[in-house]
């Protein structure tokens, strides 16, 4: 697990009670300077420890407390891989806060992302309409939907209205952007819904049921274990980005019936994403601090999980009726 430094300030006369809570959590190394009448704590974790040690600060000093979390590029001599057997093993994933707060800055609706958004699907359109995969991939890469994708299954597990609203409307626009975006071009760019990166993509399969989920769960993983994002985006844009390009550029040309299909593939994979983003998270145990925030929480999981369950179980189903009765689809 990567490391983390604690930067907290407490009063001289807590010095004691601190000591202790980071005896029990063992830090890598820990540091502190006195000053003004307060103790300055430089504590090194594994990402692991940070959200134990930082919900026992937060329960001890409360709102008072004012702590900050930093990443650590390299330390000399590295940390020691292996634990005592008797010590209780840390969960494999990064804090809450630090999660949150990657997030909710992920799921911004400012210019970056609106240009990001354009960039991507002007991108995947030209590789689209040309047969690349290559510029497909890049269009990938670029990922603006990953951050609000999964900002919005963690306001899910965490039952944070706020960010699940923030969330919510950022992936909005991203959408609504993409879709007008590519229907423009549909009436310029020479679209041939045979194409090789088309025409997957206006007959989805229950297979791709299964790819959504896998882009939902690595995604979440991703961002739970502090893995790249790069490395996630491709999974998760490969679930949401091509197949709305794809519908918008088929409507444009005049092919309602090939772009239906490419909607049906989207709303099945953005279903299939939140529903997999959703159970990781609680898989990974994110969740509040405190018991009635937890309470809040655990309900508005189980909702989620239901609304998602059951609009995959329509969506997939609508699938195979296509599949059986529309010719050609």
């Amino acid at each position: 697990m990567p490391l983390r430094v604690l930067l907290f300030a407490v009063p001289e006369k807590d010095e004691e009670a601190v000591a202790a809570l980071l005896a029990e959590a063992g830090p890598w190394a820990a540091w502190r300077s006195r000053e003004g009448g307060e103790v300055l704590y430089h504590v090194f974790l594994e990402a692991g420890q940070v959200e134990p040690v930082s919900d026992a600060l937060q329960n001890r000093f409360g709102k008072a407390l004012r702590l900050a979390v930093l990443p650590v590029e390299a330390v000399v001599p590295p940390p020691e891989e292996a634990k005592p057997p008797e010590e209780k093993p840390s969960p494999e994933r990064v804090g809450r806060e630090e999660l949150y707060q990657e997030l909710s800055e992920a799921s911004e609706a400012g210019g970056v992302y609106l240009a990001l958004v354009a960039l991507a699907t002007l991108v995947a359109a030209v590789g689209l309409v040309k047969g690349s995969a290559a510029l497909v991939i890049g269009a990938m890469v670029i990922a603006p939907l990953l951050g609000p994708a999964m900002a919005l299954a963690l306001g899910s597990a965490l039952g944070d209205l706020d960010l699940f609203r923030k969330a919510f409307r950022t992936l909005l626009l991203g959408v609504a952007l993409a879709s007008g975006l590519s229907l423009a071009l549909g009436f310029f760019l020479p679209v041939d819904p045979s194409a090789p990166e088309l025409a997957p993509r206006t007959r989805p399969g229950l297979e791709d049921v299964a790819v959504a989920l896998a882009a939902g769960v690595a995604g979440a993983l991703g961002f739970t274990t502090g893995a790249p994002a790069a490395l996630v985006g491709v999974m998760v844009a490969v679930a949401l980005l091509p197949p709305l390009t794809a519908a918008g550029l088929l409507s444009g040309a005049g092919y309602p019936e090939k772009a239906f299909g490419a909607v049906l593939l989207f709303a099945v994979n953005v279903a299939s994403v939140n529903l997999a983003g959703v159970a990781t998270f609680l898989l990974q145990r994110v969740r509040p601090r405190t018991f009635w925030e937890a309470e809040r929480a655990a309900r508005a999981s189980r909702t989620a999980l239901l609304l998602w369950g059951l609009s995959l179980a329509l969506l997939a189903g609508l699938l195979y009726l296509a599949q059986r009765v529309l010719p050609g689809f």
